[in-house]
């Protein structure tokens, strides 16, 4: 939580001198151009990386797969483009990294294998947890399957038993 404040206080601080830098070097009007043009490419890169990565998900649900790498794609996605709209080079190389799938799809990757979704794991149709959520020969968990049973329907086939 303290990174996360010192990364909100520090990163404008970085941006406003960076701009400032540039501004001094190419000049104001380019650099004002300079930032609108890369909020412009990363809207275009996100609906069109946004569209493929739906795609991918549709067609993993579509085989009963669970999408995990492509949702948390999905997540990298709105934060790159929510990072291109904000005014900043810094940002925008964030933005772009969470955009460009030959950089997002690695970093996903290594996010579920060792990162912060390391504890899950995701493969086909199978969904699982590594040791922090298994038994460990806890009495007081059940493994079991589970079955829904529509009541309105058992009642109209067992009365219609009964009366018969």
């Amino acid at each position: 939580m303290r990174s996360l404040l010192l990364f909100f206080i520090i990163t404008p601080i970085v941006e406003m001198y960076l701009l400032i830098q540039v501004g001094g070097i190419i000049g104001a009007l380019p650099t004002v151009g300079l930032v609108v043009l890369t909020a412009t490419l990363g809207i275009w890169l996100l609906r069109l990386e946004g569209l493929a990565t739906l795609n991918q998900v549709q067609e993993k649900l579509n085989r009963g797969e669970i999408p995990g790498r492509e949702l948390l794609e999905g997540i990298m996605l709105l934060i790159g483009g929510a990072l291109l709209l904000t005014p900043g080079f810094v940002t925008d190389a964030i933005g772009f990294t969470c955009l460009l799938p030959m950089l997002r799809k690695p970093i996903a990757q290594w996010l579920i294998n060792y990162g912060l979704f390391h504890h899950l794991h995701f493969s086909g149709t199978h969904f699982s947890a590594h040791s922090q959520f298994q038994n460990h020969g806890r009495s007081d968990v059940i493994d079991g399957e589970d079955q829904v049973i529509d009541a309105e329907y058992e009642d109209l086939t067992h009365r219609g038993k009964k009366d018969e």
